[in-house]
């Protein structure tokens, strides 16, 4: 495990060398988290994997995309009472039994208590999801005078093809093979991209399609 400078955000690291994304560890935690509270209703930041919010659905959470930014869920979390939450930039949120805020160490404590209740190691606790390919975050520079005029052309551009399109944060879009999320930078002048799909190819089109919306 790593912690960034300020101590509010968690890295990990599995056994078998692989880094573990924010959205990934949210399963683990959300896997126990559910066991005792059954309904929880589970902020999802449009970010994250559609497998963590699949997950959360079938281990009887209430899942709901949620707009990115530490401040934002914290909000959340405190207007609807809610138990857990967490980015993929790894901060996470625990309020079952602890404060709601985002403290690495005591998530890097969590984990390893969960771990330390297992008989197998991290790699093979992951192993039973569904393997898909993922972008990192591309950032887009933009002009900063004219980005809310690129995102409603974005907006209008998935809206006449069809599909389904989330506007939680920017457009979250579902493609047939994947999803694709184009959002504003809330501190730089930025569009920040994001596909996931069953496969690289997949990937590769939904990337294609996101830069596509963006030209004039």
């Amino acid at each position: 495990v790593a912690f960034d400078g300020d101590g509010d955000r968690l890295g990990v690291v599995s056994d078998a060398g692989g880094i573990i994304w924010g959205d990934m560890l949210q399963i683990l935690f959300w896997r126990k988290l559910l066991l005792a509270h059954k309904g929880q209703e589970a902020p999802v930041e449009v970010k994250c994997s559609q497998t963590l919010f699949d997950e959360i659905k079938r281990l009887g959470g209430k899942p709901f995309f949620h707009k990115t930014g530490h401040s934002f869920i914290k909000a959340t979390m405190k207007e609807r009472n809610l138990l857990f939450a967490g980015e993929m930039s790894g901060h996470f949120f625990f309020a079952d039994e602890y404060y709601g805020y985002d403290d690495a160490l005591y998530a890097g404590a969590r984990l390893i208590k969960l771990l330390s209740e297992e008989s197998r190691p991290l790699s093979a606790v992951m192993s039973d999801l569904p393997k898909t390919f993922a972008t990192p975050e591309i950032r887009v520079e933009i002009d900063e005078n004219g980005r809310e005029a690129i995102m409603e052309r974005v907006k209008e551009y998935f809206k006449a093809s069809g599909l389904d399109v989330i506007e939680v944060d920017g457009v979250r879009v579902n493609f047939p093979e994947g999803w694709g999320l184009l959002r504003l930078s809330n501190t730089q002048p930025i569009m920040v991209m994001r596909a996931e799909g069953a496969t690289e190819d997949a990937v590769k089109r939904i990337e294609a399609e996101l830069r596509n919306a963006m030209k004039p």
